[in-house]
């Protein structure tokens, strides 16, 4: 097995990769969003992000007001 940065021979201590620096650099991709797998269209979340709790919320789900 090569390493899928540089195509070299793994190292046991790394594997699958030949050394820490290209374990870095793939961590480093995943972090960054670099590795995504593509949905369909309309997917996303094009609604935001859900609202916070706070105390409107919590006493909408109660029940109370």
């Amino acid at each position: 097995m090569n390493c899928p940065i540089r195509e070299k021979p793994t190292e046991e201590a790394f594997r699958p990769f030949c050394s820490r620096r290209c374990a870095d650099i793939d961590l480093s991709r995943w972090l960054k969003g670099g590795y995504a797998i593509p949905g369909a269209p309309g997917d996303g979340d094009e609604g935001g992000a859900p609202p916070a709790p706070g105390p409107s919320n919590q006493s909408e789900n109660k029940g109370i007001g």
